[in-house]
């Protein structure tokens, strides 16, 4: 299978933007997660339904809804969140500044975000659950990008690289504050992998790109598969399948199967062409999230 290498600016775009600037124009989706491998025309609802900028979803613990990074004044981004029984959407954060990537918590009690400061620094903050509070997590890591808790007081951490120097992926941790490298010249699908608690990041830096993951036990990483040509962003489902997505089609990969396979896809509306990016599967395997941009 030929690989196709992405220029790490692409991977940073978002990361890079400040609270000033216009995001692109994208949508949140959510659909039922398909029981039979290779449904040919996904069924899916708009959540966001904003003209603007909506992306990065999140499903809370219980996967009663989803959280998500939303522009709609073309000011700052704040986060918001769905409720899928009810189908109410609810701003959480109404700032100044401009927060991204909301992530719950492990206590469940709290979620938290990358937000973009008045001086454009980029740090993780904490929120309570309604969006109020906000607090500092990691006083002096940045600029953070993505990331994903791995316990109670550890993350992985997508730092970006300063002066054309490749992301790295860091574990941090509140209690110290501090954080190691643990790889360098990395995507932004920073993902915790169901039942092993490893890591696994795309090496960018690698010709040709491969999904590794890192063992904290070991210290060091190992290779799983080669990724969704075409493709950078990924999501683990509770069963251990890895999945991705290229255009409008979604395709899974089982450990130890040779290489993806179809999952889904999207009905093709020349209309409204699709063009599947982020993607996350709720913690019971029900639902899908995933956000699309304009060809």
């Amino acid at each position: 299978m030929r690989k196709i290498l992405l220029p790490l600016s692409v991977l940073s775009l978002l990361v890079t933007m400040s609270a000033q600037q216009a995001p692109p124009a994208t949508e949140v989706y959510l659909a039922p997660f398909p029981t039979q491998p290779g449904v040919s025309a996904l069924q899916f609802v708009n959540i966001s339904n904003s003209p603007g900028y909506d992306n990065q979803p999140s499903f809370l613990p219980d996967s009663s809804a989803v959280l998500f990074a939303s522009n709609r004044d073309g000011k700052q981004t704040d986060i918001y969140r769905y409720d899928i029984a009810s189908k109410q959407l609810k701003q959480l954060t109404t700032t100044a500044e401009a927060e991204y990537s909301p992530t719950m918590t492990p206590d469940r009690k709290t979620f938290s975000a990358v937000r973009v400061e008045a001086d454009n620094t980029q740090r993780l903050w904490r929120f309570d659950l309604d969006g109020s509070n906000p607090r500092v997590l990691l006083e002096n890591i940045k600029p953070v990008g993505y990331h994903a808790w791995i316990d109670d007081t550890r993350l992985a951490l997508f730092i970006l690289g300063s002066g054309g120097t490749p992301a790295t992926l860091q574990i941090a941790d509140t209690k110290t504050g501090a954080a190691t490298v643990a790889a360098t010249g990395i995507g932004r699908s920073v993902l915790i992998r169901p039942k092993t608690g490893t890591i696994s990041y795309l090496a960018t830096g690698e010709t040709p790109r491969v999904f590794k993951e890192f063992d904290l036990k070991k210290n060091e990483s190992a290779t799983l598969v080669a990724p969704l040509e075409g493709s950078q962003d990924a999501a683990w489902t509770p069963d251990g399948r890895l999945i991705m997505a290229r255009g409008t089609a979604i395709a899974a990969w089982r450990p130890g199967a040779p290489d993806w396979e179809p999952l889904a896809s999207l009905p093709i509306d020349p209309q409204r062409p699709m063009n599947i990016t982020r993607i996350a599967v709720s913690p019971d395997g029900k639902w899908l999230a995933f956000v699309s941009d304009q060809r």
